[in-house]
């Protein structure tokens, strides 16, 4: 098979296995990955065929989903990808990009060894800012039974991913223990800017939960007559 119509195979295997999700790892945040991921590589470069079946690939059994197993993703992918004629080399850097791509706690190295891998992780922690990544988180959050907001409850910088695998605190917090942390952790220049406007909206949408958790009717009495 040639490397187009491998790639659509494998889409639509991910398509037919994602596409029930409703906790924000569905088929269209695998799209949005696959398709950002390709934009990025246009001006990154890399190996497209590899950025592709990764970006496919990458969420085919999330740790979240698995028990927190971090190499089940890697696993499946494998035993995705040999069902096609390529070159164990081929496969082997797409397992090992599946296999260190997520986000493991804010004290947690998982910087990308490869260009391919760069991009792919670019791509996905872009789609976790910005207006999707909040209703992704929410999303998330809901499926999980967790708490939207609880002012008792502190975010927490987890130093492990041990620690990181058993948090279960309210969605909100989530933003400060990833989302905000993430415009820093980009690797490449191209993600980098797009994630400015993505990261600044994040910012504006928790002023306003926040402006209108602690709400002030007095204050808004004085504005309305000021």
């Amino acid at each position: 098979m040639q490397h187009k119509d491998i790639i659509q195979s494998v889409a639509l295997k991910i398509k037919e296995k994602l596409n029930s999700d409703c906790g924000g790892h569905d088929w269209w945040h695998v799209y949005r990955v696959w398709q950002l991921s390709k934009s990025i590589a246009e001006i990154e470069k890399g190996d497209v065929f590899v950025i592709e079946l990764t970006a496919l690939l990458h969420d085919v059994a999330d740790w979240k989903y698995s028990d927190g197993d971090e190499l089940a993703g890697g696993r499946i992918a494998r035993s995705m990808l040999e069902e096609y004629s390529l070159h164990n080399q081929t496969i082997d850097q797409v397992v090992e990009i599946i296999d260190s791509l997520s986000f493991k706690g804010a004290g947690v190295d998982t910087t990308m060894k490869t260009i391919e891998g760069k991009i792919v992780q670019d791509a996905d922690r872009l789609d976790a800012i910005g207006a999707i990544g909040i209703a992704r988180t929410f999303a998330y959050g809901g499926m999980k039974g967790r708490a939207i907001y609880d002012p008792d409850i502190e975010p927490f910088l987890h130093d492990s991913f041990e620690t990181y695998k058993k948090s279960d605190s309210p969605t909100i917090n989530h933003f400060f223990e990833k989302l905000l942390l993430l415009k820093e952790r980009l690797n490449t220049a191209t993600a980098k800017r797009i994630a400015l406007k993505r990261h600044k909206f994040m910012e504006q949408f928790l002023f306003q939960f926040f402006s209108e958790w602690d709400f002030d009717m007095e204050k808004f009495k004085e504005n309305l007559n000021s």
